[in-house]
């Protein structure tokens, strides 16, 4: 793992690349294209930048009518105003006619850290799941984050919705690396355990595996940057493999990632063993990043000390 990187920034410089490449995308903002750097395309092509203000349900709105007359929208705020905000807008005039809107819900959960529970979105993933007709995309690094902008404008159809966030995140995975829908990445084997990861979460989840090594538990780490179409032949495989399965994302355990793999292991019958590390339950606070991941264990000592007892146990 090296250099670090904010996943919105990624994706702000992703942007400009799919604007060159793609004359018929363009991009909506509800004055956040600073923070949500959607900036940097505004200022290499004005004339397809469109700043709706602070009314992100009429930038859904209007959205949904450009992709409607054959634009490629990226419709851009940050996650908790992107998605329960404008829900009803989301449901009815983007997913229900299954219309091609990339949703980049910027600076989601606790990372968004000073700006409290108001801002702080632990249910987005949550909300954008039970959507029909909707993906739902959480990048680990800044690599994968400018693969899914890039394939988020042709590869991918429908209602596509990318986390990102605002926490200076390793480089995890190869310059050369490919997004693909639905398929995880397996980054580290082992035997005693799986850990599922997404977003922030996976470099943390590296981390914990190193830690864990040191105790002779030895953990497979996967990158589950797609929790909707979820790769439910991982979920399957690692079952099957290892004897714990763990979800670790930064997040509500309730209706993510934790909740999509529980789902396939109890509809799989073989049974298992499941932890699911995240926010249990409770809304976010003011606080840093870094106090708000340690008070919630989602550092990487964190997670392997809570696996440590497992194993103890």
């Amino acid at each position: 793992m090296s250099e670090l990187m904010q996943t919105r920034y990624a994706y702000g410089e992703a942007l400009v690349e799919v604007g060159r490449e793609h004359p018929d995308v363009v991009v909506l903002d509800a004055d956040l294209y600073n923070s949500t750097r959607t900036v940097l395309f505004r200022d290499q092509f004005p004339d397809r930048f469109f700043d709706l203000g602070i009314a992100e349900m009429d930038m859904m709105s209007t959205g949904a009518g450009m992709a409607a007359s054959g634009l490629v929208p990226y419709v851009n705020s940050f996650a908790m105003f992107l998605t329960a905000h404008c829900y009803d807008q989301l449901r009815i005039q983007i997913c229900y006619p299954n219309l091609h809107v990339i949703l980049a819900g910027s600076s989601a959960g606790l990372t968004q850290g000073p700006d409290g529970a108001s801002h702080q979105s632990l249910e987005d993933v949550a909300l954008m799941r039970c959507l029909p007709n909707m993906r739902v995309l959480v990048p680990a690094d800044a690599v994968e984050t400018r693969a899914m902008t890039k394939a988020a404008a042709k590869e991918i159809d429908g209602p596509v919705y990318i986390r990102l966030g605002r926490y200076d995140t390793p480089t995890i995975l190869p310059k050369d690396y490919r997004y693909r829908l639905g398929k995880a990445v397996t980054l580290r084997e082992g035997r005693d355990v799986t850990l599922f990861a997404c977003g922030h979460m996976v470099a943390p989840a590296l981390q914990a595996a190193e830690l864990l090594a040191e105790r002779q538990v030895e953990a497979t780490v996967v990158n589950m940057s797609t929790i909707k179409p979820l790769d439910i032949e991982a979920v399957t495989r690692a079952m099957s493999e290892t004897p714990l399965i763990v979800t670790i994302e930064e997040h509500s355990i309730i209706g993510g990632l934790g909740s999509a793999v529980a789902e396939v292991m109890a509809e799989d019958g073989c049974g298992g063993r499941l932890i699911r590390i995240g926010t249990r339950d409770v809304f976010g606070e003011s606080g840093t990043a870094d106090e708000l991941l340690a008070k919630h264990g989602l550092t990487g000592p964190a997670i392997a000390e809570r696996l440590r007892r497992e194993f103890g146990r």
